[in-house]
Order: C-alpha cells, then structure tokens, then sequence
C-alpha cells in the first residue's frame, strides 16, 4: 500500500510539473514591449456607487412636462459607476511603451484594468474572437480589460513609439500581476 502511494505521489508530481513546464513553453511572451509599475497601494474592501443625472441633458421645460405627466426622462441621461470587492485590492499604475511591431505576447491578468493611449496606436485582439478582428485605439482613447478569463493581445503596428497608462485593482498579494498565455489559435500574423 505504501509502495502504491509513492507511486501516486510521484506520478502526480510529474503531471504537474510537464504542465507548468508546458504551460511556459506555449506561452506568448512580450516583444518590443514594456511595462514599468510607477505605483502600488494597497486598498481594503471598496464599496462605491455614483450617479449624475447631468441638468445640461434636458430641454428647458422639459423637466417639468415630464414630471406632470408622471415620466422619467432623465433616466435615460444618467451616469452611473459601481465599484465593490471583498478582502483587500492592490492598485497598480502601469506605463506601457511599445517600439513599432512590439507585442503584448498573449495574456490575461487577475483583476481588471482601465487603459488610456498616451502616445501612437495601439491594436488589441481578443483570445475568443473567432474572426481575430482588431480594435485601434489612438491617442486620447480609453478602454477596459477586463481580466478574469480575458486573453487578449495589445500590439503597436505602427511606426511610431506607442505609450498608454493602465490602472489595475487585482487581488492583495497575488504575485502574478501579468499572466502570459498560450497563443489561442485565432489569430495568424
């Protein structure tokens, strides 16, 4: 019986160890890519909500029609964030900058980002995008990642230098800000 257990122990240890060994083989890693952190803090459990319902929106008279006659209106120009978490976050502030032809390489993160184009384009493709449809985003554009299970790939297929500044909330304490990921297959550059 004991015979039978080493047996077990090692056989398991050796799965295990030919799929991190395979996971880093086919994982895509970054080529003309870097990221610098300019900061790190450390936040408890956050529970924010906000809402503007912007007067500028409504039609002078409007407001007032709207409410004898019992409707809402406004709610159609309302802005609203939510933000919650449970436990503690890490909050990075991220500098990217990628040389023309640089790439990302494949990879996912723990928690979501929002991200802003300082300087140049940047292209993204997602991992579940059957058709591998590119999105371009110039200077002064904004978008999300939003991590999780989200494998996604940021290139500069330009010919100029392209920087964005990225904020990330991950999970306190988890060592892997940035987890590489293996090429999904739908994309052929």
């Amino acid at each position: 019986m004991r015979r039978k257990l080493t047996w077990l122990v090692l056989l398991s240890a050796a799965i295990l160890a030919t799929v991190l060994y395979t996971r880093n083989v086919l994982a895509t890693p970054a080529s003309g890519f870097v990221g610098t952190t300019l900061a790190v803090g450390r936040f408890g459990e956050i529970d924010v909500f906000n809402h503007l319902i912007s007067p500028d929106t409504l039609q002078e008279g409007q407001e007032d029609q709207e409410r004898q006659e019992g409707q809402e209106g406004h709610k159609r120009n309302i802005w609203m964030s939510r933000q919650k978490t449970k436990g503690l976050s890490d909050f990075y502030v991220q500098s990217n900058v990628w040389l023309p032809g640089g790439s990302t390489g494949w990879h996912t993160h723990p928690g979501h980002s929002l991200i802003v184009v300082t300087a140049g384009t940047v292209t993204a493709y997602e991992g579940n995008d059957p058709t591998c449809t590119p999105t371009v985003y110039t200077q002064g554009m904004g978008f999300v990642d939003p991590g999780g299970d989200h494998v996604h790939l940021l290139r500069n297929e330009g010919s100029v230098v392209a920087t964005t500044i990225a904020i990330q909330l991950i999970p306190a304490g988890v060592t892997a800000r940035r987890v590489d990921a293996p090429d999904p297959g739908n994309c052929h550059f």
